[in-house]
């Protein structure tokens, strides 16, 4: 799968992640599906709403998430 995205949840990640880390993963999961690393200017509009998509997905799993002996991160 897409071995360059880290991962974004304590203990791997010591603090909380950045919307800079979560939009970097999901730029990097899009452009392994979709197999570009930059899409055509006809293909930009799809590729930027998945990105969106994907990063605003990651956000609300990563709030949502309870890691055993970390605190419950604020929604």
């Amino acid at each position: 799968m897409c071995r360059s995205i880290k991962t974004l949840r304590p203990p791997v990640l010591p603090e909380e992640a950045t919307e800079d880390d979560i939009r970097a993963a999901a730029l990097q999961y899009v452009r392994k599906v979709s197999g570009f690393r930059a899409p055509a200017a006809h293909n930009r509009e799809v590729f930027d709403h998945a990105v969106d998509a994907i990063a605003t997905a990651t956000a609300e799993l990563l709030a949502g998430l309870e890691v055993r002996g970390a605190p419950r991160r604020a929604g």
